[in-house]
């Protein structure tokens, strides 16, 4: 492992120069985004603030020109990039959560904020807003806001896509449980007090955005912003949700299964740590995991079952009756998307 630190007393942004405070430490983990990272790395050098922050980089041994970006962006600002570069792949030894073992422990900032290098972020105030609410609400543990979705290749772009809620307000702690859209990765801003002593379970889980979320709930109250800040990059190749989408297209249910255990754990974990203080919205939480998860692994009559009836509900309507077609029809459906593709071509 090589840490290319800058030197101590060169410690962040533009801003207030009297200051060598950090305000904010950017955790950013890059594995071959040399096609969507210098649209990431221009969103954090062109936050406009009236702090100090840094940005720090874990590339986990990418084999395409990721590296060479990072590092040129390093040399033009030394003040405020501080990459980490991994001569082995650390995710593929069983390391899922590469922002919580190595870039939140080498945070020098208050508080932590989350982009991974292939989204961005599109509002150049970003930090600066939620700084100034979390500074203003010191009960406040975690900040975020809405998102837009980005295709790929750039050609597709909506404002509005990722937006949990319809206003900027504090979330009830069963919201931030149980939720039907999750909180985008790249909205998420936090204490760095509470990053540095995040329990097991954190580590254990194969995803770090809803643990961390979890804990963030157990140390404060959490905020979203009803703004769109950031944008997701939708349909990367080997992306979590694309892997997950091919295996699904394979029949790899196994694969769902064991994801399914893992969130399991995640969950008892954090109803045990809490006493079981919101147990109804854990249950909540795991019951639409599962019914999600029966959806990606084929069983479509789940979304006939009364049970789940409000998670099919949640979901955009013309995707519900496609569904309720498939399950109840699945011939009439075959033939229907047969037709489609006809026309189509």
């Amino acid at each position: 492992m090589n840490d290319e630190k800058t030197a101590e007393n060169r410690t962040g942004r533009t801003g207030n120069q009297g200051d060598d405070r950090i305000m904010v430490s950017v955790s950013c983990i890059t594995f071959d985004h040399g096609r969507y990272l210098r649209e990431a790395l221009e969103g954090f050098v062109g936050q406009e603030t009236d702090f100090r922050f840094e940005v720090l980089i874990h590339d986990d041994a990418s084999t395409d020109d990721t590296v060479s970006i990072i590092r040129e962006y390093a040399e033009k600002y030394p003040e405020i990039i501080r990459p980490m570069y991994e001569e082995e792949n650390q995710y593929s030894k069983g390391i899922s959560n590469i922002s919580g073992v190595f870039n939140f422990p080498r945070a020098r900032g208050k508080y932590i904020a989350m982009c991974e290098g292939d989204d961005y972020w599109s509002d150049p105030h970003k930090l600066q807003k939620q700084v100034d609410y979390m500074e203003a609400h010191p009960q406040c543990s975690l900040c975020a806001h809405a998102a837009g979705i980005v295709s790929d290749d750039g050609a597709f772009r909506t404002e509005t896509a990722i937006r949990p809620f319809t206003e900027s307000r504090e979330l009830k702690p069963e919201e931030v449980i149980s939720k039907k859209v999750n909180l985008p990765t790249a909205s998420l801003r936090f204490r760095t007090e509470y990053a540095k002593r995040l329990p097991q379970w954190y580590f254990d889980c194969p995803v770090g955005d809803i643990p961390l979320q979890l804990f963030m709930l157990m140390n404060g109250s959490v905020y979203y912003m009803d703004e769109t800040m950031s944008m997701y990059r939708m349909g990367r190749q080997g992306s979590w949700g694309e892997m997950m989408d091919r295996e699904a297209l394979e029949k790899a249910a196994a694969r769902w299964e064991k994801h399914y255990r893992a969130m399991e754990r995640l969950y008892g974990a954090f109803d045990a740590d809490t006493d079981g203080k919101w147990h109804a919205a854990v249950e909540d939480a795991l019951k639409r995991q599962r019914f999600h998860i029966d959806l990606k692994e084929g069983r479509t009559e789940a979304a006939l079952e009364p049970a789940n009836r409000k998670y099919l509900m949640e979901m955009p309507a013309a995707e519900a009756r496609l569904l309720k077609l498939k399950a109840r029809a699945p011939f009439v459906y075959d033939a229907l998307q047969k037709a489609y593709h006809l026309m189509k071509h």
